[in-house]
């Protein structure tokens, strides 16, 4: 299960802001590539958070709802000439670039489930290979870029 130890341990060296970063739409042979960013209120988070592929439909919906009402979302999709003309992995990582550009709040701090980050974000980062069932806020991320 995902858990918050990951933002913790940023907001206690300062990093005030922490977003959660994810993306779906990468094994498709068509359509676009959707991605989100999400940070959470560590006093408003949601019960039942977890990787977007370990939740049935009817609760990932519940839950991103959820997450739309507390916490701050922005969510981004690329179409798919965009995605023929650069390429499915440039495609996601712009896609997560731009969520995170998204949001009202610039973040300090950004959480990306996968091996690598995009160029140019504008704040220090971590990749984290298999970060939706690890981190509450990739797990948020992936449950709202999934619906």
């Amino acid at each position: 299960m995902p858990d918050f130890s990951h933002e913790t341990r940023l907001m206690a060296a300062g990093a005030t802001r922490v977003v959660g970063v994810d993306e779906v739409g990468r094994g498709p042979l068509a359509g676009p590539v959707t991605a989100a960013a999400v940070r959470l209120d560590p006093a408003r988070i949601p019960e039942g958070l977890d990787d977007s592929k370990r939740l049935s439909p009817a609760l990932r919906a519940r839950l991103a709802a959820e997450l739309h009402a507390v916490a701050e979302v922005s969510i981004v999709h690329v179409a798919p000439a965009e995605i023929d003309r650069v390429n499915i992995l440039q495609a996601a990582l712009a896609a997560m670039l731009r969520a995170v550009g998204g949001l009202n709040h610039a973040p300090c701090h950004v959480l990306i489930d996968g091996p690598r980050l995009p160029d140019a974000l504008p704040c220090p980062g971590t990749a984290i290979v298999r970060g939706d069932g690890s981190c509450l806020s990739i797990a948020a991320a992936s449950i709202v870029a999934k619906v």
